[in-house]
């Protein structure tokens, strides 16, 4: 049976360390034998189907990644409907999309502890945190201890996957 994902990889964009171009990553994805690829901008978002069970085409695409970029990238997949559960589950939706983030994390998280947190709001999801950033994420002292491993994209680029998909 044929799975839809979209991957978030860890520590790509578009300039400076972690520079990835989208069409490397999306020649990766089919070299691994994924169908339908496609990027959405270039902070590391690909869309994909794969026979694969979740498990396996993460480890798949990671190992493709380490094998290209000569470190590890971490890589966290939702299904169209765990990503449509997501944006629906925004607990900050009153917000501007640019200023709530969602932290996609591999296991539930626990309730975070902070460091420099002013005014951010925070809030667990399923296997997320959302996190408000009233002055913007980029003015931000907010570190949170426990998401080193995951990735941040704001509900702006949630919304437009979900269209996506």
């Amino acid at each position: 049976m044929t799975q839809k994902f979209v991957g978030f990889l860890r520590s790509v964009n578009v300039g400076g360390t972690g520079k990835l171009p989208m069409s490397d990553l999306v020649r990766m994805c089919q070299d691994i034998g994924f169908t339908e690829v496609h990027t959405y901008i270039a902070s590391g978002n690909v869309l994909f189907s794969t026979a694969m069970e979740r498990a396996a085409a993460q480890r798949a695409l990671e190992a493709r990644l380490l094998e290209y970029c000569g470190k590890t990238i971490r890589v966290h997949l939702r299904t169209p409907e765990e990503l449509q559960g997501i944006a629906a589950d925004n607990p900050f939706a009153d917000q501007a999309g640019n200023k709530v983030a969602v932290i996609l994390l591999d296991t539930p998280p626990d309730q975070p502890e902070t460091k420099g947190q002013k005014d951010e709001e925070i809030a667990t999801g399923t296997r997320e945190l959302y996190v408000h950033y009233p002055d913007g994420m980029g003015r931000s002292k907010l570190v949170i201890a426990g998401t080193e491993q995951g990735t941040a994209r704001n509900m702006n680029t949630i919304a437009k996957l979900v269209t996506l998909l």
